[in-house]
């Protein structure tokens, strides 16, 4: 396998920053109105201690599942896309250029005439 997994940076394009979640987002007490320095501390070790501790149950419980999930619904998009949808665009641009050329054809045939005679009739009021 040429990849290499970073264990520190699991978010290197960002993908999830509007998730980044701290207990200062959630929780805050504004000038004036203070608990007790116990009760905050406390409650910020309770916060961080179950976050972390409910995140890594469901991600044991379930990430495998779920990123195996997400790896096979990528592989029929991939797969729908080689096989599907690149050759159907590939006809339809074949198609359409013959399309295009008798359409092209049509319009030549109508408009030439009429746009050719308005250009005669425009040329005959030349300044002397």
């Amino acid at each position: 396998m040429d990849d290499i997994l970073d264990l520190e940076d699991r978010d290197p394009n960002g993908i999830n920053n509007h998730i980044t979640v701290a207990f200062e987002d959630i929780l805050a007490e504004p000038e004036g109105i203070h608990s007790l320095d116990c009760v905050w501390v406390n409650s910020f070790r309770c916060f961080n201690c179950w976050k972390s501790c409910i995140y890594n149950l469901l991600t044991f419980f379930y990430g495998i599942c779920i990123a195996a999930r997400w790896g096979c619904e990528f592989a029929v998009v991939a797969f729908a896309h080689v096989w599907i949808v690149t050759p159907m665009f590939k006809f339809l641009e074949l198609n359409c250029g013959c399309i295009k050329k008798f359409y092209g054809m049509c319009v030549h045939c109508v408009l030439d005439p009429c746009c050719e005679g308005c250009g005669m009739i425009f040329h005959a009021f030349q300044k002397q």
